[in-house]
């Protein structure tokens, strides 16, 4: 006699992401709260670059308000945020001895930097609770929102990943003043991505009030107000999808050919870079669908190139756009699902663009791109 048991269940997550300012200020007690410091030893993971500009104010921080506490410094780039990276901080978990819900670990560094330890921590002792402070624009709007963690593997970007909020994400502006300008406009790229698609009053704020990348880093009444409505759009699109049952998401506009730009690129570009590159090549196909119009997609690219984005580069070959094409349709469960342009703030979901037509786009916007900017340089 045969039997069958059937099971089914639903798993409840609850994460906040708090805005604050300072918060390595002594008297500053956000982060101390959200670890809960007084009575758990505590893993503090740091980019390496961001240990060595405030290395001494988190050693202050933490003596502190935690009783027990370890600093393990992380080079956290693209190119390392791999399998070997990713081993190495799980190796530093058991020599710490982590526990399974007692001690707490922290994330202070980039998208990568808090990717990788999302990443271990949701692999170790199948997933120990942890903490977030991105230290750059693309994590404050983009890594540190969701609840996605991932490594590249195999040529591939973020092709090993989890779903694995982290407890708490405290973001604060104030560690935009010692990025490089070129880091500011890395991760405007990620709000621009969605105010074209959520919220056109949000790109009408970046076309209107954004100047400098400086005065954007520095300027808490332009930063503050555009950082809170880029992390109000992604969670508005984000929260009801977080294990992406559906994978028509608002969120993949700028995402479908720029990882294989990303990875190929030589010299790199930046993850916001490639993605600028992306949103250019879609929104030039909407334009030649007539799902825009021109003055919308000039618009457009007037503020992807203000900002200093690139919008073409010399390592996008047929073979990348076709091989991005294809790869979509793998990620999307064999469907493009490429979000086009129908106006600012709103747009559909492509299925039948075809080689040929991203091909025409690329060398069009290739022409575009020299005329407007030359060799675009980092």
């Amino acid at each position: 006699m045969e039997r069958l048991w059937a099971v089914s269940t639903t798993q409840s997550v609850s994460y906040s992401i708090k805005r604050t300012r300072r918060c390595l200020d002594l008297d500053n007690r956000d982060l101390a709260n959200a670890v809960g410091t007084d009575n758990r030893r505590t893993l503090v993971v740091v980019d390496s670059m961001v240990m060595q500009l405030y290395g001494p104010r988190i050693a202050a921080y933490f003596d502190r308000y935690a009783a027990n506490w370890t600093v393990l410094p992380v080079e956290a780039s693209e190119r390392r945020k791999n399998d070997e990276t990713t081993g190495r901080i799980l190796r530093e978990f058991d020599r710490f001895g982590l526990s399974r819900r007692r001690d707490a670990v922290v994330a202070i560094g980039g998208g990568v930097l808090t990717d990788l330890v999302g990443f271990a921590a949701s692999l170790y002792r199948r997933g120990v609770p942890y903490l977030r402070v991105p230290t750059t624009l693309l994590g404050m709007v983009d890594a540190s929102v969701g609840v996605k963690t991932g490594i590249n593997f195999n040529g591939r970007k973020n092709r090993l990943g989890t779903y694995f909020p982290a407890s708490q994400t405290i973001v604060d502006p104030e560690f935009l003043a010692t990025l490089p300008d070129r880091q500011i406009a890395n991760g405007m790229a990620e709000v621009i991505k969605i105010a074209l698609v959520k919220d056109s009053g949000l790109f009408d704020s970046v076309d209107r009030d954004y100047s400098t990348a400086r005065g954007f880093a520095t300027d808490a009444t332009t930063s503050g107000p555009i950082i809170d409505a880029a992390i109000t759009a992604i969670l508005e699109e984000l929260e009801h999808n977080l294990w992406e049952a559906n994978l028509r998401r608002l969120a993949d506009f700028g995402h479908t050919f720029s990882p294989g730009f990303e990875l190929r690129a030589q010299p790199l570009l930046y993850h916001g870079e490639a993605v600028a590159i992306d949103i250019a090549l879609t929104c030039l196909v909407a334009r030649n669908r007539a799902l825009i119009d021109e003055a919308t997609f000039s618009r457009i690219v007037s503020v992807l190139t203000r900002i200093g984005l690139p919008i073409s580069h010399g390592c996008i070959t047929d073979e990348i756009l076709q091989a991005g094409l294809a790869d979509s349709v793998l990620h999307r469960d064999g469907a493009q699902n490429i979000p086009l342009l129908t106006r600012i703030g709103a747009a559909v979901f492509a299925q039948d663009i075809s080689p040929k037509e991203l091909v025409a786009a690329a060398e069009s916007l290739r022409s575009l791109h020299s005329r407007l900017i030359g060799a675009w340089m980092p």
